[in-house]
């Protein structure tokens, strides 16, 4: 090597390691370092409900026979049942009755019904505490949804392809419903997601004004820029500061939330099963060390008026990010969180909203997990093979391994699929919770 190339390059070294340390050294206070969450583990959270659509039917459901639907809501297609096991309830008092609704219409309908599906995209803007835009770098703060948006819609979340539970190709919830009601179901019942494509959203954060100013100060978000710069490799977001900018006020309904706006525009209505699509952006519970929250479903409360009987709405939605691959390790990648938050909501749709439907006896999973609620997706989430690899579309997708009704149900031996727990990989599941007190205390 001659002496001016080998300057060249001593200068680029230098160059280059001036540059990262000037980097390393302009970091903004809620800035991290562009590295996998591998350190943090999946938190699961009951999707928050507002207060009004928990109270206004607390005594709402009334089964009268199985598979009517929820009776005195405006909401999608669904159907209820019951079933009879022991155990405790959320007041710690001995029960033996217990009541569901999942979406759908009942499995001896024996006909596919299909749900409207929308998928927003939604892009996050990271502001200051006076909420002006913020630079980094002279590159803006905004984090966008539209290069996730693709692979999640041809997914299998929403295209078709080959499960045991189905004699012809299907998509992922129905194909985890079909397996749990094998024993009841009719040859042509399915429960089809329709995916629509919305109008992209912008969530605005404005940052805590104390972020910064201590070790210790609250942070409304935290932020790291991917390799080139740009916004963001991540953001991590506060749980009840996020809730905030995601969902209106109840009426008047305003479109400064990506909810709120996306039913006025009619994206979304009381008859579909929403997705709110963000790019890697995940929850914490109030600092960061309390990490990660990768999705919800619950579903947006409005009161009716006259056109639609003075029913009260229901929005039934979920929040899920696109997670990079590597982010977090080999454990969560992709569709991991979507798919999770969709089986969750085809199961238990309506969140325990009356303090009865979909509640369970307490139960306590192999990951830990002490709930008692109809979640098919916490029982699984972390465990060794959580994630169901399929392959579509020259892409290898990861949803999540769910867990079957009659686990919940304590039925032993199971009347699902092949007497499975679990689904598709029915290996992840083998056994049934012990009975459990009140949060499975002792």
């Amino acid at each position: 090597m001659n002496t001016k190339l080998r300057n060249a390059f001593r200068f680029a070294a230098a160059l280059a390691l001036v540059s990262a340390s000037i980097g390393a050294a302009a970091l903004e206070p809620d800035q991290r370092t562009a590295a996998p969450l591998t350190g943090v583990h999946q938190m699961n959270v009951r999707g928050p409900a507002k207060a009004a659509g928990s109270t206004v039917l607390a005594n709402a459901l009334r089964i009268s026979s199985a598979g009517a639907p929820v009776p005195g809501i405006d909401s999608l297609v669904n159907f209820t049942g019951a079933y009879t096991a022991k155990g405790f309830d959320a007041n710690g008092k001995w029960n033996t009755k217990w009541t569901y609704a999942m979406i759908g219409n009942a499995p001896s309908s024996n006909f596919e019904t299909f749900v409207r599906a929308p998928v927003i995209p939604v892009n996050v803007d990271l502001r200051d505490k006076n909420g002006n835009k913020r630079f980094v770098g002279g590159q803006p703060l905004v984090s966008r949804a539209s290069p996730f948006i693709p692979p999640v819609m041809t997914s299998p979340l929403f295209r078709r392809t080959s499960y045991s539970s189905s004699s012809v190709p299907t998509q992922f919830t129905d194909a985890e419903q079909r397996a749990e009601f094998w024993s009841s179901e009719g040859s042509e019942w399915h429960t089809s997601l329709q995916a629509n494509l919305g109008a992209a959203q912008t969530m605005k954060l404005l940052q805590d004004p104390a972020c910064g100013t201590t070790k210790t100060a609250h942070c409304n978000y935290v932020f790291a820029l991917n390799t080139d710069g740009s916004c963001c490799y991540y953001v991590l977001v506060d749980i009840n500061v996020f809730g905030a900018a995601l969902f209106p006020a109840t009426a008047p309904v305003t479109n400064e939330t990506p909810v709120g706006a996306a039913e006025l525009n009619g994206d979304i209505t009381t008859k579909d099963m929403s997705s709110f699509i963000f790019p890697n952006t995940y929850l914490y519970f109030g600092d960061t060390s309390q990490c990660c929250v990768l999705g919800y479903h619950t579903f947006d409360f409005e009161p009716g008026d006259a056109s639609n009987g003075n029913l009260p709405r229901f929005f039934v939605l979920d929040y899920a990010s696109w997670i990079t691959p590597g982010l977090f390790g080999s454990a969560f990648e992709d569709i991991t969180g979507l798919a999770h938050e969709l089986a969750e909501a085809f199961n238990d749709p309506f969140v325990v909203f009356d303090g009865v439907t979909n509640l369970t006896p307490w139960w306590l999973s192999p990951n830990g997990n002490c709930q008692d609620d109809l979640e098919v997706g916490d029982v699984v989430e972390g465990l060794p093979n959580a994630t169901y690899p399929i392959k579509m579309h020259g892409y290898t997708y990861h949803p999540q391994n769910e867990a079957l009704l009659q686990w919940f149900e304590f039925k032993d031996p199971s009347d699902a699929i092949s007497g499975a727990y679990s689904y598709p990989d029915q290996s992840v599941i083998t056994a049934l919770s012990p009975r459990q007190k009140l949060n499975c205390k002792t």
